[in-house]
């Protein structure tokens, strides 16, 4: 079991950076990968952007290629997700949660463990 808790999330104006972290403990770290979701009221959960622990692979949704950065600190136990360029769309909950297999999925139901979310509004 792997428990995750994320913080960092607030609200901030269009155009706007933001940094959310996911610190996990438990059974942790070393295989599979880490991931961030979003859920926006009335919308579906999607795929965000991952990261493998060990080799350090990322991969993005297209809506977030090139404005938000996945990294990860194994020491630390913990992943983030820098958001830059922020707009009003990408106001949703913010979720991470953890693979315990090999593979980078964009689907939840391919990762075991989840966070309780963190909300990012972009608004002005």
């Amino acid at each position: 079991q792997v428990q995750l808790v994320e913080s960092g999330g607030g609200l901030v104006q269009p155009g706007a950076s933001l940094r959310v972290s996911c610190v996990a403990s438990g059974r942790t770290f070393g295989t599979g990968a880490m991931g961030w979701f979003r859920q926006a009221p009335g919308k579906e959960r999607e795929f965000v952007a991952a990261i493998t622990w060990s080799g350090g692979t990322a991969y993005y949704a297209d809506s977030v290629k090139g404005r938000f950065t996945i990294s990860r600190d194994n020491a630390k136990n913990t992943v983030y997700l820098q958001m830059n360029s922020l707009k009003p769309e990408d106001t949703a909950v913010y979720y991470c949660a953890n693979r315990r297999r090999f593979g980078l999925p964009t689907t939840p139901r391919e990762y075991e463990d989840w966070g309780q979310g963190t909300q990012v509004t972009v608004s002005s």
